[in-house]
């Protein structure tokens, strides 16, 4: 008797955080379907490729041009499916996009053409070089939730402009964010099979790392990007690994309270703080500690908190629930080793199943995890410092070094002490903004990964490098070849010499004592 075979579609669901309504599901892709879909992607590269700088900046111009005609609907959707405000979906993840396929239709074409190496050693001005970038071949993304459409679609940009083909593997919370922005893509004449959205879990991202896959961009936790670098490690998959932070604030003696206390709310709010660019950690001078979380706490108590997709709302509800117990979990701790909560602190459960109260909260110690533990959530924890080298002390005292900010009325101080800050971005005067600044290398130091994304660094990311030279005397036979002998050994003597002995009479005997090298009667 024939018997029916049932086979299980694992799935994923797109739920609206902010009310838990499930908005759709979606079929993980199965390793095979992942393993058949970065096949496709390296037979349809190689033409991709071909098409050109020029031709694929066209398809990133009509890209851009589609975007933003379709704006409204793209931020309502990310609002929708990530619960971020519409106007933070709109300024934060779309321009954001708009602006990196700004760059790279203004810039790559310069960025990536051959470029002429000059020789400096003169044994070799007989030669000619040059530096080309050629693409990976197909680039693995695996995207994180919290920025579902700009930091996919930033690297995904990249990646195409350098003419590789993408395969994305996001966040199972926010799919349907990525699989608009694979109808954008494909809408403005990015091949099927060049640019691929691949839904699913764990295994689905696992499937992709294995995959014959090129190079890998990963955004996501410490202890996840370390198990990435393991798999990748196993067949040097080269890797770019962005792996969150926690960023510190230092308000120094003479910053102005208002202004540093708006940026210190936005900073740790901005996306229900949910941001690896959040500000985690705020240090200020004894001097104004007092008059700063006055300030901080009267302006977090303005704040509206609530759907995202009601304009009146300034923060809106965390992704999760495992992510709002992480919040709590690390606040508690703070509470019980003394730390004062000035504002928040608490669920707001009445708005909806993921709500948290922005929180401003004293008297912090490097003690408790709220300091040490990526927190990931709306709140703010604020000590004192009494002088500059505690403050530079304190903000280096953590394992990661995404990035960090300096608040003073002087620039010139605030840039000398953004130089000894260990991070892979400091900002004078702002915080969390340099994400949306399109020629500035996103990327951390330390815990927070390796590689870089946007600009010209992250364009680099997604080429190799190749070094081609060409010899002028194509007919001549190079003095270094074999037929050594003592002679030739003096000969090199002397030609070292007349380069890099100090003195000109010194050269001028070692150029004395070269001469007649190329005239070797004993070389084979």
């Amino acid at each position: 008797m024939a018997t029916d075979l049932q086979i299980t579609v694992r799935k994923v669901a797109s739920v609206n955080p902010a009310t838990g309504e499930v908005l759709r599901e979606l079929a993980c892709a199965s390793e095979s379907e992942v393993v058949a879909s970065v096949a496709r992607a390296h037979a349809a590269q190689t033409a991709w490729s071909d098409l050109g700088v020029r031709g694929r900046l066209a398809v990133v111009r009509e890209f851009q041009r589609l975007l933003h005609a379709r704006k409204t609907e793209v931020a309502r959707l990310i609002s929708q499916e990530a619960g971020k405000p519409y106007a933070e979906a709109l300024v934060t993840e779309v321009m954001v996009v708009l602006d990196a396929a700004r760059f790279l239709t203004q810039n790559a074409f310069a960025l990536l053409r051959e470029e002429r190496l000059p020789h400096g050693n003169l044994a070799m001005k007989t030669k000619v070089g040059w530096i080309r970038r050629e693409p990976y071949g197909v680039v693995g993304i695996i995207s994180p939730w919290n920025y579902p459409f700009s930091i996919p679609a930033t690297e995904a940009l990249a990646a195409l402009a350098a003419g590789n083909a993408v395969v994305v593997k996001p966040s199972e919370c926010t799919s349907l964010v990525a699989v608009e922005l694979q109808k954008l893509l494909h809408a403005a004449g990015v091949p099927e099979d060049v640019f691929r959205v691949m839904p699913g879990d764990g295994p689905t991202g696992a499937a992709l790392i294995g995959s014959a896959i090129d190079k890998l961009i990963f955004t996501g936790s410490v202890a996840t990007g370390k198990r990435v670098a393991q798999a990748a490690a196993a067949r040097l998959l080269p890797v770019v690994l962005e792996l969150g932070g926690k960023d510190p604030m230092l308000v120094l003696d003479d910053a102005d309270v208002d202004v540093a206390s708006s940026g210190a709310v936005w900073g740790a709010f901005v996306n229900a703080g949910q941001t690896c660019l959040s500000v985690e950690r705020c240090y200020v001078h004894r001097s104004l500690y007092e008059l700063f979380l006055n300030a901080c706490v009267e302006k977090t108590k303005k704040l509206r908190v609530g759907d995202g997709l009601d304009p009146a709302s300034d923060v809106g509800p965390m992704i999760h629930e495992r992510q709002l117990k992480i919040v709590e979990s690390q606040v508690e701790d703070a509470r019980a080793r003394g730390a004062r909560i000035l504002a928040g602190g608490s669920r707001l459960p009445y708005l909806g199943p993921n709500f948290y109260a922005p929180t401003v909260i004293a008297d912090v110690t490097h003690e408790m995890r709220l300091m040490r533990e990526e927190t990931f959530g709306p709140v703010l924890p604020v000590r004192w410092f009494e002088s500059e080298d505690e403050a530079v002390h304190l903000a280096n005292d953590s394992e990661f070094g995404l990035a960090a900010s300096v608040w003073t009325r002087d620039k010139a101080r605030g840039v000398a002490i953004a130089r000894r800050i260990d991070a892979g971005t400091v900002m004078v005067n702002d915080a969390v903004a340099c994400f949306g600044i399109s020629e500035a290398p996103h990327g951390g130091v330390k815990a927070s990964g390796l590689g870089r994304t946007h600009g010209k660094f992250g364009l680099d990311e997604m080429v190799r490098i190749k070094y081609i030279d060409s010899d002028r005397l194509p007919g001549v036979k190079k003095v270094w070849w074999y037929g050594y002998g003592k002679r030739f050994s003096q000969q090199m003597e002397g030609f070292v010499d007349m380069q890099f002995a100090h003195g000109l009479g010194a050269r001028l005997r070692g150029a004395l004592r070269s001469a007649g090298v190329l005239r070797r009667k004993e070389q084979l």
